[in-house]
């Protein structure tokens, strides 16, 4: 009992030397570089997210913020790589839609979204454009669906990997329309993004941060917005619900989740300075140029966020038989 009674008493005597560091580091962060893992490719919307945080963070909080690219897999290898970290604050993973998808389309894989992140803050929202290369004759979203019923399985939609939001905008776009397309996967949004350009392939969902200066420079052509209402940027373009798809509505959105047991005084700093980020005016004009809105949340309201979007999609992928490939 004795040899007992001194196990609990240095036990708890080690907690409580321990709880005094684990705030000391809380006040002290980041005392060094933090690593910013982007799980998927350069150029996409998430990846000009986390750059942007990066620095945005790095000038505010007066430390390094860097980010690595680790794309492959539709988000899995760099959420992997971000899982297995040390849940010390130094490495954050910038998460998106797709690691939504992920959890509905692989729920197998080495990691698992709510069981070994948490929810740190979103921090933009954005919505697609339906765009087709300039050699489609259609001009419509209307025109399109003719097309592709006259053409069964003949048109491509391209996507940046099974799984990926741009997948998912187009099963459920097929989905809706009864129509029925090929799926042209790439190991990145860039790759799908030169090749809809380049004539490759007829059709994508892509962001509007990543290509709308495409359709400005008249290389691809815009059929529709994906969100509820129409993009400020291209305010001539109808939403893809509007101009014949009612109720078509496919939002993405890129934030900040840290591997689970990171501090809760760090997970709070950081979510209190995004929020200084993302009140500033300057901000907000950087971002309504990219197509993008500011979407600031608790880390309790972002987690309860992210289970119902969950829910959502769940429901698409189970009616739509959207399966990896």
């Amino acid at each position: 009992m004795l040899v007992t009674l001194r196990v609990v008493s240095f036990a708890l005597l080690a907690a409580a030397l321990a709880l005094p560091s684990l705030q000391a580091s809380a006040q002290d962060y980041p005392s060094r570089p933090v690593r910013l893992i982007v799980p998927l490719g350069a150029g996409g919307p998430t990846d000009l997210v986390g750059r942007w945080l990066a620095q945005a963070l790095g000038e505010q909080l007066k430390q390094s913020f860097f980010v690595e690219n680790r794309p492959g897999a539709a988000g899995l290898i760099g959420t992997v790589e971000a899982a297995k970290s040390a849940p010390d604050g130094y490495t954050l993973l910038v998460v998106a839609s797709p690691h939504i998808n992920l959890e509905i389309l692989q729920p197998n894989k080495p990691y698992q979204l709510f069981r070994d992140f948490v929810a740190v803050a979103p921090a933009f929202s954005y919505d697609a454009l339906m765009v087709v290369h300039p050699s489609i004759p259609a001009k419509t979203v209307k025109e399109f669906i003719a097309l592709a019923k006259s053409q069964p399985g003949k048109l491509t939609y391209a996507s940046s990997g099974p799984g990926s939001n741009k997948h998912m905008g187009g099963e459920l776009f097929k989905l809706m329309t009864g129509t029925d397309m090929l799926h042209v996967a790439y190991k990145g949004s860039t790759g799908a993004r030169n090749d809809i350009i380049g004539g490759h392939v007829n059709m994508m969902f892509d962001e509007i941060p990543a290509v709308g200066p495409n359709v400005i420079a008249g290389q691809v052509r815009a059929l529709g917005t994906t969100g509820a209402k129409r993009a400020p940027g291209f305010p001539d373009v109808p939403t893809v619900s509007e101009a014949g798809v009612p109720g078509y509505e496919h939002t993405g959105w890129s934030g900040i989740m840290a591997p689970t047991d990171t501090p809760k005084a760090i997970v709070d700093l950081l979510n209190a300075e995004i929020k200084k980020l993302l009140a500033k005016p300057e901000t907000k004009a950087i971002w309504d140029k990219q197509g993008a809105e500011t979407m600031y949340m608790t880390p309790a309201d972002f987690d309860a966020y992210l289970r119902a979007d969950l829910e959502k999609w769940t429901k698409v992928v189970k009616q739509a038989g959207i399966k990896l490939e």
